[in-house]
């Protein structure tokens, strides 16, 4: 289960083995790349059918300074607490605000509410996101590369976009890489190539040049989670106000739990005693 709250909602590790590279690559000469594509979609969404519930650390780096929390995904979708905040434990104020913060979602129906309609949003977009992949883009064959077969992507001039997220990505062209064995998405680049305007230019403007990176690895012999997410795009809105949308996060740590937990029990996962555990210092050495 991916959590990305605008675009695209992290991302993969290629098989290194050449004796499989060789078996597929024989394979994929019958099959052409958008046929691939369209394999690695169903794989994905079907996985996103059943998926299983994960708890893990994120480093997230946001205007010169960087935090760490911690995520615990439930039935009614992740719920963080923050533990570090550059590279320093939270004084007693933060830590009072961070649980005022989680006791007021498990005293706010309203609040579990937004919570959870956020969440069915998201998963909504990632389909959507991934739906666009083999009728959006037109896909060439860029080779093997430690396992994974490379694709190359540009916009399809024959796809008619009807969304605002659809004619963002669809403005973009970049790189694909997909597990060989197991036809599943490791990595996704993009970059703007044209600026992409809303209301001819007069709500708002995205400017060329902008990108993202999607990583994943594989956590379990069925599911892969997000690994590295980068989002750099800019742009301005209605009265020139200017839109920035900077995101790099790292996600390790992945540690299995019971299926559909729910908010309250999520929560008790983030207490501090148990986040101390969960985010070791060995943990901090694999994101820097």
């Amino acid at each position: 289960m991916m959590r990305v709250q605008w675009l695209i909602p992290s991302l993969l590790t290629c098989v290194p083995f050449a004796l499989h590279a060789q078996l597929h690559v024989e394979v994929q000469e019958l099959e052409t790349p958008v046929q691939l594509v369209r394999d690695v979609v169903y794989n994905e969404l079907h996985d996103h059918q059943r998926h299983g519930y994960w708890r893990y650390w994120i480093e997230k780096q946001a205007q010169q300074q960087t935090k760490i929390v911690e995520q615990v995904e439930t039935a009614d979708g992740p719920v963080t607490r923050l533990v570090l905040s550059s590279g320093r434990p939270l004084n007693a104020v933060d830590e009072r605000e961070e649980q005022e913060r989680l006791d007021h979602l498990l005293r706010s129906p309203q609040e579990q509410a937004r919570h959870r309609q956020d969440f069915i949003d998201d998963e909504k977009r990632i389909g959507r996101i991934l739906a666009l992949l083999p009728e959006a883009f037109l896909f060439e064959d860029a080779g093997v590369e430690n396992g994974c077969f490379h694709l190359r992507f540009r916009p399809n001039p024959d796809y008619p976009p009807r969304s605002i997220e659809a004619r963002i990505f669809h403005a973009m062209r970049g790189d694909l890489w997909i597990d060989a064995r197991l036809k599943r998405m490791e990595r996704l680049d993009g970059q703007l190539e044209e600026n992409v305007d809303f209301g001819y230019g007069i709500l708002g403007r995205l400017y060329k040049g902008g990108w993202f990176r999607l990583q994943r690895t594989q956590v379990s012999s069925t599911e892969w989670k997000a690994e590295r997410l980068e989002i750099h795009m800019n742009g301005r809105a209605l009265f020139l106000k200017t839109i920035s949308r900077e995101t790099s996060e790292v996600r390790g740590g992945f540690a299995p739990i019971p299926a559909g937990l729910n908010l309250a029990q999520g929560v008790r996962l983030l207490a501090p005693d148990e986040t101390a555990a969960m985010v070791a210092p060995a943990s901090f050495a694999r994101v820097h």
